[in-house]
């Protein structure tokens, strides 16, 4: 079975930012239903975790249609870190100094490969 190449479409198309945004929520909604069967495990936390992953697949799948896989996976990543960081500090879970550092770090890096 030969790949072909998948056809190069930019990133910043309306499409494409839906497309990363839907698989990125998905991963995320998976993440947190991990956390919320990470105390008690439950079939409300294996749902959400469940719906969040079947989220992820269609959008990443759908969007590897039209795009390579190196950007695409840096960005629904970059995405998806910044939703899960966020959702950590709500819930209380802060930071040290240092690993908001890391997390600079690869945001900045996930914007100069796509960029």
């Amino acid at each position: 079975m030969t790949m072909l190449p998948a056809p190069t479409i930019s990133l910043l198309q309306p499409g494409t930012i839906a497309l990363i945004l839907f698989a990125a929520v998905g991963y995320s909604v998976a993440t947190i239903g991990m956390k919320m069967g990470a105390t008690a495990l439950s079939w409300g936390a294996i749902a959400v975790v469940l719906l969040g992953l079947a989220a992820a697949i269609f959008g990443e799948v759908t969007v590897l249609r039209h795009v390579n896989l190196g950007p695409i996976y840096i960005a629904i990543l970059g995405v998806e870190s910044l939703i899960v960081l966020f959702y950590a500090w709500y819930i209380g879970e802060g930071m040290s100094p240092r690993q908001l550092g890391g997390a600079s770090l690869v945001l900045a890096g996930m914007l100069m490969v796509n960029a």
